[in-house]
């Protein structure tokens, strides 16, 4: 699979660890920057950048990772088409694509050790989304809205 992965300069390690890591997996991991630490830089330069390229490349997956994780989950939302989430555990990681067919993680990299936030994206790409009917048209009104600027119905 490609993943798309863009951080800060809070997300810069853990951000060239998951490179290492998902390529080591198999996966094409395309590395949005930033290419050097910047701790000034700032994560919308290269975080949407990243979500950009995951709507781009159907079928892709992208990563975004900050000190929170929630500027970036941010920024990567104001891409249309990224259903962006925030995983703290597990369940937020695998329910954010079982259920909301999420094409973008954001984690917080101060908030996890190196471990766990790595098993935390593996379990994001390894999660397939349910196909479930509510969900879906969950999905499909957030689409619309998105497109329209209205809610189906409303």
């Amino acid at each position: 699979m490609r993943v798309h992965i863009g951080s800060d300069h809070a997300g810069f390690e853990l951000k060239n660890h998951l490179i290492e890591v998902l390529s080591a997996d198999g996966h094409d991991v395309v590395d949005h920057g930033p290419q050097a630490l910047d701790p000034d830089d700032d994560y919308p330069l290269y975080c949407i950048p990243a979500a950009a390229a995951t709507v781009a490349d159907p079928g892709s997956l992208g990563i975004v990772i900050g000190g929170s994780g929630n500027g970036e989950q941010i920024a990567a939302n104001k891409v249309t088409g990224v259903r962006a989430v925030l995983a703290y555990d597990a369940d937020t990681a695998r329910l954010g694509r079982l259920h909301n067919n999420a094409n973008v993680i954001s984690i917080g990299a101060r908030m996890h050790s190196e471990d766990e936030a790595t098993e935390l994206i593996k379990l994001f790409l390894a999660t397939e989304f349910s196909g479930e009917p509510r969900h879906q048209r969950r999905i499909e009104q957030l689409a619309a809205y998105e497109k329209t600027g209205k809610l189906p119905g409303a």
